[in-house]
This record gives structure tokens, sequence and C-alpha cells, in this order.
């Protein structure tokens, strides 16, 4: 009814747990941002499959549902792969595309999933656990990487090239930022966490072109970070995104953003 063409929930983790201690989200208003450490709190993989079996009628009308997976906080970082691959079990025969979070600034060590090695392991394990579902279901079903903003080009152009290495379907850029340049001096500048919303419109195109010069045209890419605004979402497109997603800005703008958006676009 708001105008939605998608909606992408989650991140669920295979078993539930309540995230980070409260209070875990701030708004900066004077910077029309937010910081959160929420820490994936949520009930579990189950219980979450339960709610999307429920929820069909957003589906029947033709709307896109992507489910985004993560891993446990308790997991070992070294066992993280585990975690995605019981996710991706999961979600798979439930989803219209399936998001992997590795770019959350609020579970340890998360992050280091971006590096090289790991990130050429962990989407290689990915990979064939989709290959041998979709042969099961008979269903391929899109997945897409979640990266942080906070990646210098280096970082992307080596990110860019395992996606294509290991045939990944897109990438979804960015998470939120744990640069605080933005919003300095400012009440809560200085929680932990990860920056959403206007400071990070700008490190959120600039990963966006940074991909896209290096992924070429036809791969797909989701932008999302600090879209307040209709020219907002049409900066992303500029960038070289082809979808647009927004979070914090329905917090500052409400549900009329979506319209605005939708039409600028």
């Amino acid at each position: 009814a708001m105008g939605f063409g998608f909606i992408e929930v989650g991140t669920v983790t295979p078993k539930a747990q309540p995230g980070n201690p409260k209070p875990r989200m701030f708004r900066l208003p004077q910077a029309e941002a937010l910081i959160n450490r929420m820490g994936f709190n949520n009930e579990g993989l189950d219980a979450f499959i339960a709610n999307v079996q429920r929820a069909r009628r957003f589906r029947a009308e033709g709307g896109i549902l992507g489910l985004n997976i993560g891993k446990n906080a308790a997991t070992p970082i070294e066992n993280a792969t585990s975690d995605y691959l019981i996710g991706l079990a999961g979600v798979y025969p439930h989803a219209d595309y399936v998001t992997v979070n590795i770019s959350s600034p609020n579970t340890k060590n998360l992050r280091a999933l971006q590096s090289d090695e790991a990130l050429d392991g962990l989407l290689g394990a990915l990979v064939e656990r989709k290959a041998a579902l979709a042969a099961r279901l008979g269903r391929s079903v899109p997945m897409f990487l979640k990266i942080a903003p906070d990646l210098d080009e280096d970082q992307v152009r080596v990110i860019a090239a395992t996606l294509k290495k290991h045939g990944m379907d897109g990438v979804i850029a960015t998470n939120t930022t744990i640069g605080r340049e933005a919003v300095q001096g400012l009440p809560h500048a200085d929680e932990a966490g990860g920056l959403s919303g206007a400071p990070v419109l700008e490190p959120s195109n600039r990963v966006i072109r940074l991909l896209r010069a290096e992924l070429g045209a036809g791969f797909p890419i989701i932008g999302v970070g600090g879209v307040l605004s209709g020219e907002d979402a049409r900066s992303k497109i500029a960038a070289g995104a082809d979808l647009v997603q927004l979070y914090t800005g329905l917090i500052y703008r409400g549900s009329g953003l979506v319209r605005e958006a939708a039409q600028a676009l």
C-alpha cells in the first residue's frame, strides 16, 4: 500500500539471540542519522521462516521478498560458514532472493569475512550449496552479498573480482558506517555501532561507483544508505545502482518518502 516494490527482511541467524544490551539505538536528528548496535536480535531461523510463510499477501500481489542471513554472535568467526550454510538452506525455499550479510559492524569480527581469503572460502561454499538446493528444489534463487561502506578502492576491487569468480548474482552497497566524521560533536555521536541516514549517502554512493566500474554493465547492484529524498534515490541510480533500498529515511521522512522516491525514479 505504501508503494514498495520489494522488501528485504532479516538479518536472521540460525539460533535465536537477544542481540546487544539496551539501549542500542540512538537518534541524531541534527544529522538525520541513527546509530544502532542491535546485534542481529531475532527469534531464530525456524520462527523467521514461520513468519515468512504466514505473510503471503505481499508476494501474492507481485512483491519481491529478500531474506537476509547472518551468523550467531556465539559462533566463532572460523566457523561462520556453517551458520551461513544453515541459513541459506533454511530461507532458500521461501525467498525471491537471499542476502548474505557480512558487513554489520555489530557482530564481533563479522566484517573480517570481507577479506580476500575469508570471502573466497565463504562464497565458494555458499555457491556450492546453492547449486545443490537449486537442483533439489527446481528453482534458482539469486544470492546477493551485502558489503560495508568503509572499504578502500583495493578492497572493493577484490570483492568485485570474488563476486564474479563465484558467479554471485548481485551485491548490496552498503551497510552502516563506523565512520563518525559527519556527526562529530553531536549528542550520541560517540556511541558504538553503525551510523545510518544522511551521512552515509556519499560513502555508499562511492562504493557503488567503484563496484560498477569493476563489475561492468549488467551486474545487479542494490543501492542503500542515506536515501532521505527522491533526489537521494536518483543519486543511487546515477552512481550505478539498479535498485534502491531505504531504512533510516522512514524515521525522518515517513511513508511519503516511498512515493517520492518511486516518482523520482
